[in-house]
């Protein structure tokens, strides 16, 4: 959705703009087509990104590679207090799921690695063979949303207790027995994601993240997000409609509610039919919009 998130941003030709996942860069590029004397500050913690980043002349940008949880520690050490837009397209990029050795998709057989950050001592492999069953127990559950993540984690202990979990085929074989019959697929993206989140910790940079926009975000400017599953996506509203990823709207004196941002669009934006016939990843995308106020 592309085209939807930059039309999101109603980038200004002089102003400040964040790409807090650079990724393949599409969506940094975009936006420096529409800026001429403004600036895009972006930020990703993978290597490839960097790399891909170099392959960017232009004045107008700039590539910051940690987390965005320090977004705003990382715009204040380059200058910069307020912004006009910011822009997250969360979850994984396509160049981190076509690559078998990161170990992120389930398609290919590579390490059971799963880290964005290279330099990140927490693998999928060091969860896997080192976690208690209670731990693995909760992170399915939590964050694969599996229905029988107990079962899923006591599966593991028992292979791992044979030999070491070392490939994504070791994981698969493990699980196969347990997976539903005719849905595997979906089954190990489950799992997968759940391993990716743990091994990344992104529920909190996520919110890290989201208490920083409103703080450096100026009156008027843009936060435009797209989430791919839906503990990503409820964090999101909630920040959205409350100034909070959990707990209740708070409200002033007057009764005024206090938050930084009001929705733009009630319901998430969707990708159109086309897109997800040419992309199959987009059929998950929620985009949500919001306005500093």
């Amino acid at each position: 959705m592309l085209a939807e998130c930059i039309e999101a941003l109603q980038i200004k030709a002089e102003g400040v703009y964040v790409d807090v996942t650079f990724g393949g860069g599409g969506h940094s590029m975009a936006i420096l087509e529409n800026l001429k004397e403004g600036r895009l500050i972006a930020f990703d913690q993978d290597e490839d990104a960097r790399k891909q980043a170099e392959n960017i002349s232009s004045r107008s940008f700039t590539f910051c590679q940690t987390n965005f949880r320090y977004m705003k520690q990382y715009l204040k050490l380059n200058g910069v207090t307020q912004v006009d837009g910011i822009l997250a397209d969360l979850g994984i990029s396509s160049h981190q799921i076509d690559s078998p050795a990161r170990g992120f998709s389930t398609r290919f057989e590579g390490p059971l690695d799963m880290r964005m950050d290279q330099q990140g001592k927490v693998t999928a492999a060091k969860i896997l063979n080192e976690y208690s069953e209670a731990d693995l127990h909760k992170i399915f559950g939590m964050y694969g949303e599996l229905k029988n993540a107990r079962t899923a984690a006591k599966t593991i202990v028992m292979a791992r207790a044979t030999k070491p979990l070392v490939t994504t085929l070791d994981l698969k074989l493990a699980l196969q027995s347990i997976a539903s019959r005719g849905k595997e697929h979906k089954y190990f993206a489950q799992v997968f994601q759940a391993l990716r989140i743990e091994v990344n910790a992104e529920m909190k940079a996520l919110e890290d993240f989201l208490h920083q926009c409103g703080d450096v975000m100026k009156v008027g400017g843009r936060l435009v997000v797209m989430s791919y599953h839906s503990l990503e996506d409820r964090l999101v509203k909630n920040y959205i409609n409350t100034g909070k990823v959990f707990g209740e709207l708070e409200k002033d004196f007057y009764g005024n509610p206090i938050k930084p941002f009001q929705s733009i669009n009630r319901k998430p934006i969707e990708a159109s039919e086309e897109e997800v016939n040419e992309n199959k990843r987009a059929r998950s995308a929620k985009l949500r919009v919001a306005e500093k106020i």
